[in-house]
């Protein structure tokens, strides 16, 4: 997929919204960035990280940051329900998880696939759903994720494979694409409450009016803030 395209995670092909009557919906999109924060003046004059002691601490990188999610919390409305068979794939290549950080509806499906010519040993123990898959290599195993909430996914074997799983209470939700653009369509009109999410940064929550129809336009600036200093 080319990464100017925008990544829609929550409605597949197939999947329908019903309700008792058809709703005014509209569309969320934005840019979700972050941003460090600043030293205090004149902290660079005196470089620490020149030392060979510290050389090759590695910094973080705010501007590079990546798989932002971007969602409207909340279950869904009343009289609407979500149709259809969802299964998203987490494909495990090159000791890697593919993709890693992945958004879903609480009730989906998703399909770990070993694409490694070794084993591998997918499992969480985070309490909305802990599950062990166990040593296999160059098949497919399958878990449901009934209940929302973060699941840290991890292999039993090599220490730097990990991911996420965000388990959401509707449909309404999206990943940045590799700009950090997003793209959520066919929310009912109203006003939500809408979160950009990323597993190293403090969620960042705004309230937000969506249109019966069009588009509103919603950007997101991620640091450390809104946490108590001490």
């Amino acid at each position: 997929m080319p990464s100017d395209v925008f990544i829609r995670s929550g409605i597949l092909l197939g999947l329908l919204l019903l309700s008792s009557q058809p709703l005014p919906a509209g569309t969320l999109t934005g840019q979700v960035s972050a941003r460090g924060k600043e030293l205090p003046a004149g902290a660079d004059k005196d470089d620490p990280y020149a030392s060979r002691r510290l050389r090759f601490v590695e910094t973080v990188d705010y501007e590079s940051m990546k798989d932002f999610v971007v969602y409207v919390e909340g279950p869904m409305p009343a009289g609407m329900t979500v149709t259809g068979g969802v299964v998203r794939i987490v494909v495990q290549q090159d000791a890697t998880f593919r993709p890693a950080v992945m958004p879903i509806m609480a009730g989906t499906t998703v399909e770990w696939p070993n694409e490694d010519d070794i084993y591998h040993n997918v499992f969480s123990f985070s309490s909305p759903r802990p599950f062990d898959l166990g040593l296999y290599k160059e098949e497919i195993k399958r878990v449901t994720f009934p209940e929302p909430g973060r699941v840290d996914v991890f292999c039993s074997i090599h220490k730097n494979m990990n991911c996420i799983i965000l388990v959401l209470e509707n449909p309404w939700f999206a990943s940045t694409d590799s700009r950090g653009r997003y793209r959520i369509e066919n929310i009912p009109a109203g006003t939500y409450r809408v979160t950009a999410w990323h597993k190293r940064l403090p969620p960042l929550t705004r309230d937000i009016e969506i249109p019966e129809e069009g588009a509103v336009n919603a950007d997101f600036i991620m640091g450390i803030s809104g946490i108590p200093e001490i």
